[in-house]
């Protein structure tokens, strides 16, 4: 076992799997922020908002005011220079920092792929990306013809980890015996074009998306990674993704998904691509003449590693937090997607649809003085009002911030002024479940979450959940 191991770290494979990989993932990040940018959402998310809601531990990850755009502007660049392979790893490292940085500096706009993006630059750092078909190779004179066969199959190992972990996430009783919540959103898509007023509007299609749903997440990774049916998965991939992207409003997700799969195609596949580029480029550089293309370029037989096994070292350790990681909710008691412990970075697309409603008041027991309504919108954007009112730690923190806000400070708020240091915040939050549930509390409306603190402990101030959902 351990010489099959040993044998398979030594086996090559054509190096324009990765090249091709490198220049379509650079290609659509680059994409992605100038469509951020241009959207507004800069502003809207990140400069505008007077309080943003930090993750545990990253607290001093924060926007940076009118320089925020030029963190874009480093991220856009170094996206471009990913794209076309010049200065490879300081193009990836300074990617996978300004992305992640960006990430973190509000978690209200978490979203899974966000998240995959991220840690899928911090692979790349280490996979030698710029092996062919870079400014690199023209820079050096030189590019290798194979690659270690492991670089490209961690690519493939990590987005069928994505897909196995969506699919496990899905069995559970509200997805698959309620049809929840595709049976909430599918059925108000009424101006959907043919569909809206017939099939959207029938029960069995609901259970039939929601177990479909199930199915391809679980099988498409065996269908993409089997030559004979490959390009039958390639195709759902294709028609499931641009199915997500006409019933819901969830960005570059499924454009990305899409392009990764081509990840698992043959390198005679993607040499093809390659040469097609490279035929588009040679053809625009005639009329335009934009580079001398009299260079030559030695070609060597593989790339190896100067530091392999430390490389290896690092890639099975990433590999084995990607494993583990997303079942850390198993350490909380009560339902997950209640209390939502452990549930971000685990996978678990669109499973839930909550609607919630937290009305904060502070009171201070010295003097009696007490402002019973705190208006959100005062302090909050409309989405993150929205978002917090159902995510039990950024109540806890925006229950924080008005704390240290009203502390000490005199505040006209009808007739009420100077809140001590014994200032007290309490919510009154009201959450409903995937649509089929009442209505009920998330939080104890008789704890002063002005003296919790967040860690990673049970939070015990959330209440349970008057029902139980089967299943992971």
């Amino acid at each position: 076992m351990l010489n099959k191991v040993k044998l398979y770290f030594h086996q090559n494979t054509d190096s324009s799997s990765l090249s091709l990989f490198r220049f379509f993932f650079g290609f659509l990040m680059f994409f992605s922020i100038i469509r951020f940018v241009g959207k507004g959402w800069v502003e809207d998310f990140y400069i505008n908002p007077n309080f943003h809601f930090s993750y545990y531990g990253f607290e001093w990850v924060t926007p940076l005011g009118d320089y925020t755009y030029l963190l874009f502007f480093i991220c856009a660049i170094s996206s471009l220079f990913v794209c076309v392979g010049f200065k490879y790893r300081f193009s990836i490292i300074v990617f996978f920092l300004s992305f992640t940085y960006i990430e973190l500096m509000d978690k209200t706009y978490y979203l899974n792929h966000y998240y995959f993006v991220s840690i899928l630059s911090f692979l790349l750092i280490f996979l030698p990306a710029n092996s062919s078909f870079s400014i690199d190779n023209i820079l050096s004179k030189k590019k290798y013809k194979t690659v270690p066969k492991w670089t490209v199959d961690c690519i493939k190992l990590l987005v069928s980890i994505i897909y196995i972990y969506a699919a496990i996430a899905k069995m559970n009783s509200d997805w698959l015996l309620h049809a929840q919540p595709l049976q909430t959103w599918i059925q108000t898509k009424h101006d959907f074009p043919i569909f809206g007023d017939t099939f959207f509007q029938q029960k069995w299609f609901y259970y039939f998306m929601s177990w479909a749903g199930l199915l391809y997440d679980l099988t498409i990774p065996f269908l993409l990674l089997y030559n004979k049916t490959r390009i039958f998965g390639f195709l759902l991939v294709i028609l499931f993704h641009l199915l997500t992207v006409a019933l819901f409003p969830i960005g570059m997700f499924p454009y990305i998904m899409i392009f990764c799969a081509i990840i698992f195609f043959s390198s005679q596949f993607h040499n093809r691509v390659i040469n097609m580029l490279k035929l588009l480029v040679l053809r625009i550089n005639k009329k335009i003449k934009f580079v001398n293309t009299n260079f030559k370029i030695m070609t060597l037989d593989k790339f190896e590693y100067s530091y392999r096994r430390l490389v290896i070292s690092i890639v099975f350790l990433f590999f084995v937090v990607q494993i583990l990681f997303p079942f850390r909710y198993l350490l909380y008691p009560g339902e997950l997607f209640w209390h939502e412990q452990g549930y971000r970075f685990s996978w678990r697309v669109m499973l839930v649809e909550k609607i919630g409603l937290a009305s904060f008041k502070i009171k201070d027991p010295d003097n009696g003085n007490e402002i019973r309504e705190v208006v959100n919108s005062d302090f909050l954007t409309y989405y993150q009002e929205k978002q917090m009112s159902f995510q039990p730690d950024m109540i806890l923190q925006y229950a924080h911030y008005l704390g240290d806000f009203y502390k000490n400070k005199d505040v006209d708020f009808d007739g009420i002024i100077d809140f001590g240091e014994n200032i007290q915040v309490f919510v009154d939050c009201k959450v409903k479940l995937n649509g089929f549930r009442e209505t009920q509390r998330l939080i104890d409306p008789n704890i002063n979450l002005y003296t919790q603190k967040e860690s990673f402990k049970n939070k015990t101030w959330i209440l349970p959940l008057n029902d139980e959902i089967k299943g992971f």
